[in-house]
């Protein structure tokens, strides 16, 4: 949460990677927030009510609610395009390979974990001496907030920003 000074009645929320943010009175945030908890208290019940359905369907018993929206909450702050990309291999690795290829699984998912983070531990390093440290920008699709120029633009009435449309 940042406090920019001009209007101390709102609190901007941003996720620094895709420049998203949305300006909201700080009470209806803590509000909003709130009813996250009762979700979060739900959605174990909405698993086990679909097991009750549907006990023919044994995939539903995988599902853990708590360890779904803890992995959730570690994801970084990114474009859908990250997301969908962890997705895939997460359901790759997790049912496709453990299902079909248990013994593989069973040896080598620790590895591949530990291969994937140090990769990318790696390459961030690499792109930041190669790149970063001689001021060379790459400019390609993947660099803009979402093909947006607007998803940076503060939503809430009367905040105003250059080159961002004003809401009355």
């Amino acid at each position: 949460m940042v406090d920019d000074g001009h209007n101390p009645q709102y609190v901007q929320h941003r996720a620094p990677p895709s420049r998203q943010h949305l300006d909201l009175p700080l009470r209806s945030f803590i509000s909003a927030v709130n009813w996250f908890f009762l979700g979060g208290a739900i959605a174990p019940l909405l698993v086990w009510l679909a097991h009750k359905a549907f006990p023919g369907q044994k995939w539903i018993l995988l599902v853990n609610m708590p360890v779904l929206l803890g992995g959730i909450s570690h994801m970084p702050p990114a474009t859908a395009v990250n997301y969908t990309a962890w997705i895939c291999v997460a359901f790759l690795s997790g049912y496709v390979v453990y299902k079909y290829r248990h013994n593989w699984w069973k040896r080598h998912n620790y590895l591949l974990s530990g291969a994937l983070d140090a990769g990318l531990a790696f390459m961030a390093v690499l792109i930041y001496l190669c790149l970063e440290l001689d001021n060379i920008t790459l400019n390609w699709w993947g660099n803009v907030s979402d093909g947006c120029p607007l998803a940076s633009c503060p939503t809430a009435k009367g905040i105003i920003v250059h080159g961002c449309p004003v809401h009355n």
